[in-house]
């Protein structure tokens, strides 16, 4: 990755490859500030550390933070200052962080680090010194970064990803054909903490693309809307939470200059999908699927109806067909391949997937397995959702395994009582979730955003479509749903709704 990184800084030394607030950062400017914070690096850590603390900002310092980091030949961890102090302690105790960079030393950092051994480096205290991008003297295996997510335990559980597993990723996704060069222009859109975001700044800075990042400020969805718009965006990933913020605004939508939607990190509706078009009259769908341990994305399917792939279960569309680095495995309860149309357990090999979670064998006990692949042994990572392969290879998601829930001694698929109130209701933010009532029953709840209507019509239309068991018990209608830091809908902020 850096190697591609390093030719832009030279070979495109002159175009811009950021904008934020208003001013446009070329790639000699980000090589000042790459070399400025490599500099102290290479000067003041000491040899035994692996990785370096990020305070995240929407800004140049954070993101020639990133890259500084790299170019000194660590990895890095991203602190998020809006997440609770506990978090960002355990995260910072986890990976043994004894360095932290930031734009500048404010209460944020001061908080965090308070009575931690901890070195802080703010950038806007750096003086300029001869730019250097020699690529460092490190393997392949060693650390990209790391990224925390949300634990079983109720601590977060550390994702490390090597510069080989990005490396794979980039030259996977080169091999995917899509046309894109130094002319484009890249919407990021994405929280720094959230791994997709990683994507949105490793391709087009490899290919010398200009990255256009949200602003924070004002409501999100909003500003997504104008950076496509004003800034003629050709190259988008989005989350597909936000085609149902902006559809009340399609009909006024036009990006003849977007060539490429790219959704991953929830499921794509086709139903939405094919609305979103017609706001890019040139433009194709592209729907991506993988986990963080798997290196931003490891599937892909072409949405292209007019050729003939337009396929969908549940109305979600498919995730298609693995990378070149990528091998699927859909297996059952005792990690044993199903057939084709059997649903399983997603199961990913290959050289974008962690080699486990950081120092937490017990997780990696359960979350990696063995299976003989092809006559060679071959270590698979458990993805938790469940899925199904079509007679064509094609993959189809189905939920969550653990959004499968058994209910009078039945199983239940959410998604599929999901699908028939949207296909209902015309409305596509509606989340089903299961929970105990006060007789300890596992019953069912239905969450749909801005709805008008009788809930009693849509459990009518439901008794028509799906057993008496998979019927919810309530319908409760909500301005908008709450989303995490992702983008996501925040679920268990949903069911907090049914306790007050």
């Amino acid at each position: 990755m850096l190697d591609k990184i390093k030719e832009s800084f030279t070979k495109f030394s002159d175009r811009n490859a950021f904008y934020f607030q208003n001013k446009y950062y070329t790639y000699s400017d980000l090589a000042q500030r790459v070399s400025n914070i490599r500099s102290v690096l290479n000067s003041t850590v000491q040899p035994d550390e692996k990785v370096i603390g990020l305070l995240i900002k929407n800004n140049i310092e954070t993101y020639s933070g990133i890259l500084g980091i790299q170019f000194a030949g660590y990895g890095y961890v991203p602190i998020n200052p809006e997440n609770p102090v506990e978090r960002n302690r355990e995260v910072i105790n986890q990976a043994e962080i004894k360095t932290i960079i930031t734009g500048v030393v404010d209460d944020e950092i001061k908080h965090i680090c308070e009575n931690l051994d901890i070195k802080i480096v703010a950038v806007s205290t750096l003086e300029n010194v001869p730019i250097n991008l020699e690529l460092p003297d490190v393997g392949d295996d060693s650390l990209a970064y790391i990224f925390f997510t949300s634990g079983s335990t109720g601590k977060p559980k550390g994702v490390p990803i090597t510069r080989a597993n990005v490396k794979s990723f980039f030259e996977s996704f080169q091999r995917l054909g899509y046309s894109i060069d130094e002319n484009d222009r890249y919407l990021q859109m994405f929280e720094l903490t959230f791994d997709l975001s990683v994507g949105c700044y490793v391709i087009p800075l490899s290919l010398g693309c200009c990255v256009y990042p949200v602003p924070d400020d004002g409501i999100k969805f909003a500003n997504i809307y104008s950076v496509l718009e004003d800034h003629k965006i050709t190259f988008a990933w989005f989350v597909p939470s936000v085609l149902a913020y902006l559809r009340p605004y399609f009909e006024e939508m036009n990006f003849p200059d977007l060539k490429y939607s790219l959704f991953c990190g929830e499921a794509l509706y086709e139903e939405l999908t094919k609305e979103w078009l017609k706001c890019t009259p040139n433009g194709k769908v592209i729907n991506a699927y993988g986990p963080t341990e798997a290196t931003i994305f490891c599937m892909i399917y072409n949405w292209d109806e007019e050729n003939g792939y337009s396929k969908s279960y549940n109305g979600m569309v498919c995730i298609g067909k693995e990378m070149d680095s990528t091998k699927i495995l859909i297996v059952d309860d005792n990690n044993i391949p199903v057939k084709p149309g059997e649903t399983g357990e997603l199961c990913l090999s290959g050289s974008q997937v962690t080699p486990g979670y950081w120092r937490n064998e017990e997780n990696n006990r359960t979350a990696f397995f063995k299976h003989n692949l092809d006559g060679k042994e071959t270590i698979f990572y458990k993805t938790g959702d469940l899925a199904f392969l079509d007679k064509e290879g094609d993959c189809f998601y189905i939920g969550r395994k653990d959004f499968q829930v058994k209910i009078q001694g039945f199983r239940v698929e959410l998604s599929e009582i999901e699908h028939h109130v949207r296909t209902f209701t015309n409305i596509p933010n509606v989340c089903v979730i299961p929970y105990q009532d006060k007789n300890g029953s596992t019953v069912l709840h239905l969450f749909i955003e801005g709805f008008n209507g009788n809930g009693s019509e849509i459990i009518e239309h439901l008794n028509t479509k799906v057993p008496f068991y998979m019927i919810p018990v309530g319908v409760t209608s909500v301005q908008a749903f709450p989303l995490n830091q992702n983008g996501k809908v925040d679920r268990k902020k949903l069911l907090l709704l049914l306790n007050t």
